[in-house]
């Protein structure tokens, strides 16, 4: 896919998660790209939803304390805060809030 600062930190998330195993930029003739190795586990794809929470007609913010797990702590919720691409756990941890993206199992 095409690169951008954007896709490379959410992709760098999901490898810190372990949906991904690889990630990596490669150049070519116009622009760069994005290169991503998604995880399977005994054959089966560990990523088994994802669910857009924030869209351009509709953006949902979330504090701290509105922060809750997905499918019982199966699954992540990928923020984006003033300290980088973050899960709602991270963003627990560090104490802040944002707009939520997406959520995946």
């Amino acid at each position: 896919m095409p690169y951008s600062n954007m896709k490379n930190a959410i992709a760098l998330a999901l490898l810190r998660i372990g949906y991904i195993t690889a990630v990596a930029k490669r150049s070519r003739k116009v622009g760069s790209a994005l290169e991503i190795t998604l995880r399977y586990d005994d054959g089966k794809s560990r990523i088994k939803d994802v669910s857009r929470v924030s869209k351009p007609s509709r953006r949902v913010y979330m504090g701290v304390e509105e922060l809750r797990s997905v499918k019982s702590g199966h699954g992540a919720l990928m923020l984006s805060t003033p300290k980088g691409i973050l899960t709602e756990k991270e963003a627990k941890k560090e104490l802040v809030g944002g707009e939520a993206l997406f959520k995946i199992w």
